[in-house]
């Protein structure tokens, strides 16, 4: 069939229209919310298995949705097609499980096909419908009602305010869960090491510092000559200063070195113990490196001294650093 050009104010109406049907869907999902939503959360957190989203269609793409959010706040989940269950991944369904079965209609071929033999196995059954009277509603042990008043599609055809309804009220059954167990950053962190924020909770400063020959060093008597040479060479535009066990006397860094020049002052014959800060900033090795780079902002600084547990310095890290590290 032929498509004819859009125009603005249909379409923006149209688009309009959408959202407010979808947007009255959750308002009405939201006051129908009663003790059966806190039923089937008591069923996630009682059971010893995981929660096995299943649904068919449109449905089904949902429930991978909402199993992705549910494994990565801190309830273990996965999504089983139904088609596939009754041709052998029910095995993958233990009666430890609960089973979170998505469908609009609650009629589902797919899925009523395999709820006697969940039955049998003694599976918890939470079904997510619009068919309250539904043949899956009847297999339930908890129904959370998902009905909506009309699709937003025009011909009330096409699963649109089904759809976000499903999907809200899978988000909202995660959020629950986590406040419940507890769920913290750092555990949402662990899920997502290759995001941002599971960078900035699951990098320490140990993971990204300079070690060994890489850390500028010098003693207190070391001639300045010495001293320029080790910051030059190390390329950290600063360099520590350390008694012979290894803990941290002072610093000296380019900025010293400016304000040095800028004065007039001799510098030939001087040590590093004339000329260095003393108590300079300093952090240890298994903070966080996120905290490295608040640090640095907050003191106006590009560089830490890393220390150990006994005080002594066992590394250097600059914004350069942190910055490969995609932790700034």
């Amino acid at each position: 069939m032929s498509a004819m050009l859009a125009t603005s104010e249909h379409t923006l109406q149209l688009a309009r229209e959408t959202l407010d049907i979808e947007a009255d869907a959750l308002l009405q999902l939201k006051s129908r919310l009663d003790a059966r939503f806190v039923d089937a959360v008591n069923m996630v957190l009682g059971a010893q298995g995981r929660v096995v989203v299943m649904g068919m269609g449109k449905s089904g793409h949902i429930g991978r949705k909402i199993a992705a959010t549910l494994a990565s706040t801190g309830t273990p989940a996965m999504f089983v097609h139904p088609g596939e269950a009754s041709h052998g991944d029910l095995g993958m369904i233990q009666a430890i499980d609960v089973v979170l079965a998505i469908s609009n209609s609650g009629e589902s071929d797919e899925l009523l096909a395999i709820l006697p033999v969940l039955k049998r196995q003694g599976v918890p059954l939470i079904a997510l419908t619009g068919g309250l009277t539904s043949s899956l509603a009847r297999h339930a042990d908890v129904l959370l009602d998902c009905s909506v008043a009309k699709e937003a599609c025009p011909m009330n055809l096409a699963p649109t305010a089904s759809t976000t309804a499903q999907l809200a009220m899978g988000d909202a059954l995660a959020v629950a869960l986590l406040d419940a167990r507890g769920f913290k950053p750092e555990d949402f962190a662990r899920s997502h090491p290759g995001g941002s924020l599971g960078r900035r909770l699951l990098t320490h400063v140990a993971d990204v510092m300079r070690k060994g020959v890489d850390v500028p060093q010098v003693g207190p008597d070391a001639e300045f000559t010495t001293l320029m040479r080790e910051m030059s060479n190390k390329g950290l535009g600063a360099t520590s200063v350390t008694d012979a066990k290894g803990h941290v006397l002072g610093v000296f860094t380019d900025g010293d070195l400016r304000r040095l020049i800028e004065q007039g002052v001799e510098l030939r014959g001087l040590k590093a113990c004339d000329v260095m800060r003393t108590n300079p900033r300093t952090i240890h090795m298994e903070a966080l490196a996120a905290e490295a780079a608040e640090m640095m902002e907050q003191c106006r600084i590009t560089s830490i001294l890393v220390i150990d547990d006994n005080g002594c310095l066992c590394g250097a890290i600059n914004t350069n650093d942190l910055m490969r590290a995609k932790v700034i």
